[in-house]
């Protein structure tokens, strides 16, 4: 399984200076998280739908939380969380959506991969902004999990380029970034830093297999 590189939208800029940024490094990223907790229903259709329109692959896409709205764009991966509905509930009535859960600590990790969860994201790992007075969670919960559990695990929380090769390490299946790429002056060069880390990583992992 190649390593993924994930953007997570941070909610405070408009869907069309997202769907700017998002079309510009499209070609560079595997996922593109839309997370805006504090958009109505209909900001968040008419934005997801300018998403679509500018040339953004819904293949691509991922909606936090909302259901409704992948179900209407026909998107397949829908990311869930504490707040959500039950992933077991979700995954029986709609088996064909990818369902990827957000967790904080190897017993919820279980809990989530027990329900059906296809996926996880797990942090923050290492000191963020966005998590500012939260003790960062480090790479050993990770870790464990890559270790003991069967389903891809995605790492996010002040992710750097210069950590991307000890976070894939631990076994996780790729890192999620957002002010790291979205907060950038130049995104697209950010988001080409990042992936070539990956890539780099990847190479090295190969020759050591």
């Amino acid at each position: 399984m190649k390593a993924e590189l994930h953007v997570i939208s941070n909610g405070r800029m408009s869907f069309e200076e997202l769907a700017h940024i998002a079309t510009d490094i499209e070609s560079e990223i595997d996922y593109l998280h839309i997370r805006e907790r504090e958009k109505s229903t209909k900001e968040l259709y008419e934005g997801v739908e300018k998403l679509l329109y500018k040339g953004f692959p819904s293949s691509k896409l991922v909606i936090n939380d909302r259901i409704d709205i992948a179900i209407l764009f026909n998107i397949r991966r829908v990311q869930l969380g504490h707040r959500s509905v039950d992933v077991k509930l979700v995954k029986e009535k709609f088996s064909y959506l990818h369902v990827g859960y957000s967790v904080h600590s190897f017993e919820e990790a279980v809990s989530a991969f027990q329900s059906g969860a296809d996926s996880l994201l797990y942090g923050h790992l290492f000191q963020t902004n966005s998590k500012k007075g939260v003790p960062p969670r480090g790479l050993a919960g990770i870790t464990e999990m890559a270790n003991r559990l069967t389903i891809p695990i995605t790492a996010i929380g002040g992710i750097t380029p210069n950590h991307t090769a000890e976070v894939l390490g631990t076994g996780a299946t790729g890192i999620a970034i957002m002010s790291g790429i979205l907060s950038a002056v130049k995104p697209n060069e950010q988001a080409k830093l990042y992936k070539e880390t990956i890539r780099k990583w990847a190479r090295n992992h190969e020759k050591n297999i």
